[in-house]
């Protein structure tokens, strides 16, 4: 018998009786705030209603070439990342089917052999500087906020998370930043500004702003859970 001709497949299905589940996407330069955002949102929203794919979990892996080959790699550019993946992820999630997000080491430039199973949640929230860049990733996003930060800041903010949390020193990050980073920034982070559908200051710092996106994202879910209540 094929299961999906099944009366009771069709009707009984839970999962058919509810809408998508509301994509959000929070983009902006290395060191803009918009992981911190993420986290705050995550925080006040809750982890139970928020399925979370971070970009940075999704970059190839260089396993296959020499240590002194891997730190040349541009990281900041596009093809660096395996954006077909997170694009299959979100569209899994979105047919409310579990995936199993990547998990990077960023101090050997190497995808792990370890896996964290995501389940599918009401919310999907895609983060990462160069998600607004993709088209096809970017037809997914329902909500796009672009969380915008002086260079400077974003700078010493990246330069402090990359010493300490890394294993890189002063020199590798400034030159880094300067060989990369403020360029593919220049190229494809900044234009990308103009598909948001909001521009968030500062990040997770402006409270303010904080305080609106999550009052948005309530009101949504709960409009969502009113007009599709789970059986």
């Amino acid at each position: 018998m094929n299961l999906a001709s099944s009366p009771s497949f069709r009707y009984n299905d839970p999962m058919r009786s509810l809408s998508p589940p509301l994509v959000i996407g929070i983009a902006g330069g290395s060191g803009s705030g918009k992981t911190t955002l993420a986290h705050l949102v995550l925080e006040q929203v809750g982890p139970d209603r928020i399925a979370y794919l971070p970009h940075d979990a999704y970059y190839k892996d260089l396993s296959d070439l020499p240590a002194n080959q891997r730190v040349a790699v541009n990281f900041d550019h596009p093809d660096s990342l395996d954006t077909p993946l997170l694009i299959q992820h979100v569209q899994q999630l979105k047919r409310y089917q579990p995936v199993d997000l990547p998990i990077y080491d960023f101090k050997t430039h190497t995808r792990t052999d370890r896996i964290e199973r995501v389940e599918p949640k009401p919310v999907i929230m895609v983060e990462g500087i160069l998600i607004f860049g993709d088209a096809e990733l970017r037809r997914l996003l329902d909500v796009k906020i672009f969380v915008d930060t002086d260079s400077d800041i974003r700078f010493i903010r990246r330069l402090e998370r990359d010493i300490s949390e890394r294993g890189r020193t002063t020199d590798m990050v400034v030159h880094q930043y300067l060989s990369t980073v403020r360029p593919m920034h220049m190229e494809f982070v900044e234009p990308s500004k103009r598909y948001a559908d909001v521009i968030v200051p500062e990040g997770g710092l402006n409270t303010v702003a904080m305080e609106m996106v999550v009052a948005r994202l309530e009101s949504l879910l709960k409009d969502e859970t009113h007009h599709n209540p789970i059986p």
